[in-house]
């Protein structure tokens, strides 16, 4: 039997549109790893090197060397500054992590599985916050902050952030999705509502959690507005605060900075590698109520 009817996927305008479309993804990939592949090598070379070339993708085998990373590492006064702050970061983080799944979560379980008066209401003045730049919050939060003596702790950089509208409605979303019919028979068999909203419903939840993670978690590793206006001592610096400090007019400690830099980058790429194939399965259960 002949088949006279031509695949789409053998058409010239299929092809053609199938390589651009390649092409464009190659090419921002390459813009976006541009930046971290510059960092990397630029971490191999010295000091001086960089202020004479700056970030640039050079493989120049004469200039680099593990001296920036023999410094970092090396116990001195720069590196045990580096590492405390390292600390410091991933204590913040950590936490705020756990905290904002969790109080997120059961918001969000809230709101999704039980009907109340003003439900609706109360979700979309949620929703509403999402709209308020954080620059407009900076100064009730930080009176607030003053009024509960948090000023220069991590309670105060991290208590502010840990009811996230966005982790809140992508949880709702995400829920939203899931078969009522599982709580209906887990109440007729008996069970109470911690045991559903934890042993039934958020073993359900796991792809939304590390999705939620990872930003999560991005966004406290990286977060230098907040806790610069809440932390006051050296000792308690976050990492980003603290590699700010390196650059000062009267010198510039570019061997820890760029080689500490890179290195704050792994904890993130490790969370990612862990999280990665709940990362499609979350964001598009998220995006789609059910």
């Amino acid at each position: 039997m002949n088949n006279k009817y031509k695949s789409p996927s053998a058409s010239p305008r299929h092809i053609l549109f199938s390589t651009l479309g390649t092409g464009f993804f190659v090419i921002l990939c390459l813009i976006i790893a541009f930046p971290v592949l510059a960092g990397l090598l630029a971490s191999f070379r010295p000091g001086t090197e960089l202020i004479r070339k700056g970030l640039a993708i050079d493989l120049d085998i004469r200039t680099m060397t593990l001296s920036n990373y023999k410094y970092l590492f090396g116990g001195n006064a720069d590196s045990q500054k580096y590492f405390m702050w390292y600390r410091n970061s991933l204590l913040i983080t950590i936490v705020s992590v756990v905290l904002t799944l969790l109080i997120c979560y059961f918001v969000a379980y809230g709101l999704t599985m039980y009907e109340f008066k003003f439900k609706n209401l109360l979700f979309t003045l949620v929703i509403a916050t999402m709209m308020v730049p954080f620059e407009i919050l900076m100064l009730p939060m930080y009176k607030e902050i003053i009024a509960l003596h948090l000023i220069d702790t991590y309670a105060g950089v991290i208590i502010t952030g840990i009811c996230n509208a966005s982790t809140i409605f992508f949880f709702r979303q995400y829920l939203s999705g899931l078969p009522k019919d599982l709580i209906s028979a887990a109440r007729i068999d008996g069970a109470n509502e911690y045991y559903i909203s934890v042993k039934v419903i958020l073993p359900l939840a796991k792809p939304a959690f590390a999705s939620m993670g990872i930003l999560c978690a991005m966004g406290s590793w990286n977060a230098i507005l907040w806790p610069l206006l809440v932390l006051k001592g050296a000792q308690k610096f976050t990492l980003p605060i603290g590699l700010n400090t390196l650059l000062t007019p009267y010198g510039n400690n570019y061997d820890v900075l760029i080689a500490g830099s890179m290195f704050g980058i792994l904890p993130i790429f490790i969370i990612f590698l862990l999280f990665q194939k709940y990362i499609i399965e979350g964001m598009t259960a998220g995006a789609v109520k059910g």
